[in-house]
């Protein structure tokens, strides 16, 4: 008997977020009786969500979007398909995509596929156990480097309590684990004066938790849900990393691993990159949290070669590495995007001295994993 459903494939490229919309993505297609094909060949439709962080990841998509639309000789198979992008590199202008990407068939962006919210659709999760929560949507820190504010806008915060029933929905089906993700987690909620007297409930949790700090209610109101094991969250930004939140970080079942973005060492590529704290503020609020909370783990992103950036500037990054011990790093090579503030600037040091600096960064934190001397 001939197969009657319609078929979809999902490529991901990025970050957590991505995967994320791409569980909802699946999930609208779900809804509307289509099938997940297990490769671009067997599908009807093939979604491709983009990330826009750095030229090699738009470089990747251009090759797929190439593969996909002129095989080898050799290799003939079903190219019926239509090609749909998605994701953050839709930020760029629409003439623009069409003209790199002649051989795309659509560009939708993520909002399209799901009406005003994307979090009105069930998700088709890719574990049994975990489940990426998304708590936001959009930034509006701008940092000079950066186009999440532009492929994902401002800042729209998830109702409180769609999340806590998201979640508890979740563990009746079994997940013992939540990632909640947001551009800036801290920042959750900033927005919430006019909720917090029109929500009763939203009232209530904030006097039984005692705190004022939407993310730290957050944390501490999914620590009593019965069932779940774990609670982490993705990313902090140190500026909005309160003593509230930190405190909340000490709950039983929130997860002793921070991810807690630095960018670079030095004050002054601190500046140029809008990231408004100096390196000394950082490893302060460091030793603070490691002094509350003996256990944790912290990891970072780091840019080597940001425009400008001497030998000493990249020594101080160097330097704070060695004093925060980091579990972990996240470095990249800095990439111009279009759209930002950094783009104005020359891209004045070499792809060669970029690659020295990310060598002496993986080394240091991700091979050897220095001690805490901080």
């Amino acid at each position: 008997m001939p197969d009657k459903f319609k078929r979809y494939y999902i490529r991901t490229y990025g970050c957590q977020m991505n995967e994320a919309d791409s569980e909802r993505i699946a999930g609208w297609y779900e809804a509307k009786g289509w099938k997940a094909a297990k490769s671009p060949e067997e599908a009807d439709e093939v979604i491709i969500n983009t990330c826009s962080v750095r030229q090699t990841a738009e470089d990747r998509v251009l090759g797929l979007v190439k593969n996909l639309k002129t095989p080898p000789k050799y290799y003939i198979p079903n190219t019926k398909y239509k090609v749909i992008l998605t994701g953050c590199m839709l930020y760029h202008p629409l003439a623009d995509l069409k003209k790199k990407l002649p051989l795309a068939d659509e560009f939708k962006k993520i909002s399209e596929f799901f009406g005003n919210s994307q979090l009105d659709n069930l998700a088709i999760r890719n574990s049994g156990s975990h489940a990426w929560v998304p708590i936001m949507e959009g930034c509006n820190n701008f940092c000079a480097y950066c186009v999440v504010p532009y492929a994902r806008g401002r800042e729209k915060p998830r109702p409180f309590e769609e999340i806590i029933c998201e979640v508890k929905e979740l563990v009746k089906r079994g997940y013992k684990e939540v990632t909640l993700l947001g551009q800036n987690v801290n920042s959750y909620g900033r927005d919430f004066s006019v909720s917090y007297v029109k929500s009763l409930l939203l009232l209530y949790h904030i006097l039984i938790y005692d705190t004022q700090t939407p993310f730290a209610l957050l944390l501490r109101v999914l620590n009593k849900i019965g069932g779940l094991r774990k609670i982490s969250f993705l990313t902090s930004n140190p500026w909005d990393l309160s003593d509230d939140i930190i405190e909340a970080m000490k709950l039983s079942k929130v997860d002793r691993y921070l991810h807690l973005p630095v960018q670079s060492g030095d004050d002054e590529v601190l500046r140029r990159m809008n990231r408004p704290y100096t390196a000394l503020q950082y490893i302060k609020l460091i030793k603070r949290i490691k002094k509350e909370i003996p256990d944790i783990e912290i990891g970072t992103d780091i840019i080597v070669g940001f425009p400008e950036e001497t030998e000493e500037q990249f020594k101080h990054t160097v330097d704070l590495c060695e004093r925060a011990g980091f579990a972990k790093a996240y470095i990249a090579m800095y990439s111009p995007r279009p759209g930002t503030a950094a783009y104005k600037f020359k891209d004045d040091v070499p792809y060669s001295e970029k690659k020295r600096r990310w060598r002496i960064l993986e080394e240091l934190v991700n091979k050897k994993r220095p001690a805490n001397r901080s």
